[in-house]
């Protein structure tokens, strides 16, 4: 089996080659694609409209979010005619937006084929640099349909099983290894852990049931690749407690010495699963593991110690971006796929070849699906520089938005919902992020005349209408809002504020708040209830 490995990677070493030269020419690459791109905006109804006709006028190009160009997606989306780039318009991909509502993404051949070469470059630097795998299984996280058939149903992420792309869908992908192309997707498929029809459960303990059960049957699984942490956390804690109930549905499906294992455990009072003993093949674990997710991918780490757990690089419905590297020991930008530019805090734009390390800034894209000079609303930090390119790491979302485990909640999102609930009484209330014991958030109130968990369970409803944070309450990701109301929460955050260095006449007290409450801050608040 190694000898396919080796095929594999022999067949796409091309794309690794054309990357790396890529990378020793970052300001060449990019000037190329720019070029390539402004010939799709140049030729479309929306470049038509902005009456720009050469790429020296590249920044008189609007810099835009989803709801600046939404009008044209929905329009495009109707007349079935693409409007935002002059290629066919092959599917729309549905994905939560940071506010709450529902973006729709184009998709084209060339923008599939984006992700395609980042798979193909992501996949070459493992096998040339990274464990020594023997094609086991592997299980690339299926997006489960969670809830009712309104749900959004790619929000966890990752790849499942293998199917043809339905044309001109308004949510195009059964799964995500439908972004590769139908070669790679071959290729691929006996590899795969799968449920036939684990895609579509939508009761989220029939899901992780069934996905435990799949899990344990792959005795010889390689790769995990999951988006948050968190995700495999609930599995694995899923097994813990069912175990028993796991080994003996599954019967001679596993193998004797791991239906010992499961079956011996409960009497293993507070203590872990061998994990290792459960997969002992297991050689990559593939995950988000910075900003808030670097606790998550921490733990996995102490689970499965001999195991490669890599971050991801940044990923997005919109386009892939950066990718990790084991050779350049960070992520890279995706940069002969996706033209970059870049805003520092002072609104200055710069391109990929003048950023500095060690500066921060927010980035924008465009790619080759029709979006052009799109704020993404990432930002990152140049960590160093692998063949004369910025590796960049994720430092977050902008500042309007809170992202624990991938729900991405947005402040204007939050004041819609807290603005709807009874709460006209009330002057100070601030909804934060807490991660302990297990993350979920806490909405802080000065007053109310209604009982503390009416308004959690009001406000946990509202929130879900956000399908990110409605998937990951229905995965236990998150657990339930909790709420915190006493006359001197405002007076304990103003002091605990100012404690930590901020001037009087600078604080703001957020109606959202991004960074999870500091956790001698969330006890003395307690006390006070």
């Amino acid at each position: 089996m190694r000898q396919i490995i080796q095929v594999f990677g022999k067949v796409i070493s091309p794309v690794a080659k054309r990357f790396d030269y890529a990378l020793k020419h970052p300001q060449a690459t990019q000037r190329k694609l720019q070029e390539e791109i402004f010939q799709h905006l140049n030729h479309s109804e929306y470049g038509k409209s902005l009456g720009i006709n050469t790429i020296a006028d590249w920044q008189q190009i609007p810099i835009v979010e989803y709801r600046d160009i939404e009008t044209w997606i929905l329009k495009q989306q109707a007349t079935k005619k693409p409007l935002l780039t002059n290629e066919p318009i092959l599917f729309y991909e549905k994905t939560s937006g940071s506010r709450g509502a529902a973006k729709l993404i184009p998709y084209t051949k060339s923008l599939r084929r984006s992700f395609n070469q980042m798979f193909c470059v992501w996949a070459y630097d493992l096998i040339v640099h990274g464990p020594k795998f023997s094609i086991g299984k592997i299980y690339f996280c299926i997006s489960p349909q969670l809830g009712d058939k309104t749900d959004a149903k790619k929000q966890e992420g990752g790849s499942g099983g293998v199917g043809e792309i339905p044309q001109s869908s308004c949510s195009g992908l059964e799964d995500d290894s439908q972004y590769l192309d139908s070669w790679l997707r071959w290729f691929l498929s006996p590899f795969l852990v799968s449920f036939p029809q684990l895609n579509r459960l939508r009761n989220p303990k029939e899901f992780k049931h069934e996905l435990s059960k799949a899990l344990l049957v792959a005795e010889n699984l390689e790769i995990i690749s999951i988006w948050s942490p968190t995700f495999l956390r609930v599995i694995l804690d899923y097994i813990q407690t069912n175990c028993r109930q796991l080994a003996l549905e599954l019967g001679d499906r596993i193998s004797p010495k791991r239906r010992q294992i499961l079956l011996e455990s409960p009497s293993l009072l507070n203590t872990e699963l061998p994990w290792m003993q459960i997969w002992p093949e297991l050689k990559l674990i593939s995950c988000w593991d910075s900003a808030n997710a670097a606790d998550g991918a921490g733990f996995l780490r102490s689970l499965f110690p001999t195991v490669l757990v890599q971050g991801k690089g940044l990923l997005a419905t919109e386009a892939p971006m950066t990718i990790p590297l084991i050779a350049a020991q960070g992520c890279v930008p995706i940069l002969d796929q996706v033209f970059f530019e870049f805003e520092d805090e002072k609104g200055k734009i710069y391109h990929l070849h003048e950023l500095e390390k060690g500066k921060v800034y927010e980035m924008m894209i465009s790619q080759k699906g029709g979006l052009y000079r799109y704020r993404i609303g990432d930002r990152v930090c140049v960590t160093h520089f692998y063949m004369h390119t910025p590796c960049l790491e994720f430092l977050g979302r902008n500042q309007e938005i809170s992202d624990l485990v991938g729900e991405k909640l947005h402040s204007d999102f939050v004041r819609d919902v807290l603005n709807r609930l009874p709460l006209k009484e009330t002057f100070f209330k601030s909804l934060v992020p807490a991660k302990q014991p297990k993350e979920h958030y806490i909405l802080l109130l000065d007053r109310t005349t209604l009982h503390p968990q009416e308004i959690a369970t009001q406000l946990d409803a509202a929130l879900q209408q956000s399908p990110q944070y409605r998937h990951a309450r229905l995965l236990g990701q998150l657990t339930s809002v909790r709420v915190l109301v006493h006359s001197r929460i405002h007076e304990i955050m103003t002091l605990h504020k100012t404690r930590s260095g901020k001037k009087w006449g600078d604080l703001k007290h957020e109606i959202l708040s991004t960074t999870p409450i500091d956790q001698e801050l969330l006890v003395e608040l307690e006390k006070l209830i």
